[in-house]
């Protein structure tokens, strides 16, 4: 595997991604961009296809399922918009209440579930077909276990630092699965990208020059943004 950044090339120069003004690349590895989607729209390529695909995969993608996504950042969006263009409902799952307004209002989710509210996840047990968990922090499973139907499944996308606890119980009594994924191949990062033009699927960014990278790394660090940065560097890296 050849890493696109800082990574060692077949000729053993070190690898700079977007940074290069040329890069000569083996044809299975470049995607075709449709014409209808904006180059703004390029983290399609890192936050669409780390939740397309595990919808995808483990049949997530049916027109009348229920599915869940725990935490709305910079895949929770793209994860709430796919599930909505597949035709499946959507209950988002998130620690702030304050992301609610944002879910229903904005994204169009169907529902809003207040993780660190006990008697709210109770509540709600048993409807969800499938949950996209994309937290990378610690926390819980078993509320989001009991969250799924009978043959439900919970396919962790996020990842934590430390291992979590997983009850066996739930599963074995509901036959549950808790399954991972991390992103995709080619074949299916094409078809990520064109369902996504068809169904004019784009992530929230935030375009910003080049002098301005310091102050996102800053910003990130108060998850500060919605949802997704873009360095214009074609157009403000070599201005002077």
């Amino acid at each position: 595997m050849i890493l696109t950044y800082n990574g060692v090339d077949t000729d053993e120069t070190t690898t700079y991604g977007g940074y290069f003004d040329i890069m000569v690349m083996n044809e299975h590895y470049v995607v075709h961009w449709p014409k209808n989607l904006p180059m703004e729209a390029a983290p399609l390529l890192c936050a669409g296809i780390p939740t397309y695909s595990p919808l995808r995969y483990y049949g997530l993608d049916k027109p009348g399922m229920h599915i869940g996504v725990v935490g709305l950042g910079g895949l929770g969006h793209m994860a709430v918009k796919f599930v909505k263009a597949f035709g499946t409902k959507v209950t988002v799952i998130s620690t702030s209440v304050s992301k609610k307004d944002e879910a229903i209002d904005c994204l169009g989710a169907d529902s809003f579930l207040v993780s660190r509210v006990p008697d709210q996840m109770q509540g709600a047990a048993g409807p969800l077909d499938g949950i996209i968990d994309i937290v990378s922090a610690i926390h819980p499973l078993l509320p989001l276990i009991n969250l799924l139907k009978t043959h439900g499944k919970l396919v962790m996308v996020g990842a934590p630092e430390k291992p979590l606890e997983l009850p066996i119980f739930p599963l074995l009594l509901g036959r549950k699965l808790v399954a991972g994924s991390a992103i995709g191949g080619m074949k299916e990062t094409q078809e990520m990208v064109d369902f996504a033009a068809k169904h004019n699927i784009t992530p929230d960014v935030e375009v910003v020059p080049m002098d301005y990278v310091n102050t996102t790394l800053e910003r990130l660090l108060k998850s500060d943004v919605k949802y997704r940065f873009v360095l214009d560097i074609g157009n403000t890296l070599n201005k002077n």
